[in-house]
């Protein structure tokens, strides 16, 4: 059973800079959630849940969604069951409940790929 906890969202106003945090951890010792990729999905109110970002389980390799380009990095922290999601210049369309997810097989951008989920962090714009 691998679990999934995400911090740092919050209320900031339009323009400001967030991070968001992940840490992923596994019950079983051969299969550590340093060896997982890793990514960000965010839902808006009224809306489907979208990719935002992906990295590899090395760091090595990442994937960010177009429309975010130039606004987002996502990178794994030195402990590597840790994942970062730094939000620049944000907007009130950045208003969303952000979720984590990783997987042992899957690196990519949909969100079947990936088998464990967090409950999400909200992250509030204001204009």
């Amino acid at each position: 059973q691998v679990h999934v906890l995400e911090s740092g969202g919050g209320l900031v106003q339009a323009g400001d800079s967030l991070r968001l945090s992940c840490a992923a951890s596994g019950a079983d010792s051969r299969d550590t959630a340093s060896n997982y990729a890793m990514a960000w999905f965010r839902q808006a109110p009224g809306k489907e849940r979208e990719f935002v970002a992906a990295v590899s389980w090395n760091g090595a390799a990442t994937i960010e969604a177009p429309s975010l380009q130039g606004r987002i990095l996502i990178a794994r922290g030195d402990a590597k069951n840790t994942v970062y999601l730094q939000m620049n210049r944000l907007k009130f369309e950045d208003t969303a409940v952000y979720y984590c997810a990783a997987d042992s097989a899957y690196y990519g951008t949909l969100e079947s790929g990936f088998d464990h989920w967090g409950q999400g962090t909200q992250v509030t714009v204001s204009p």
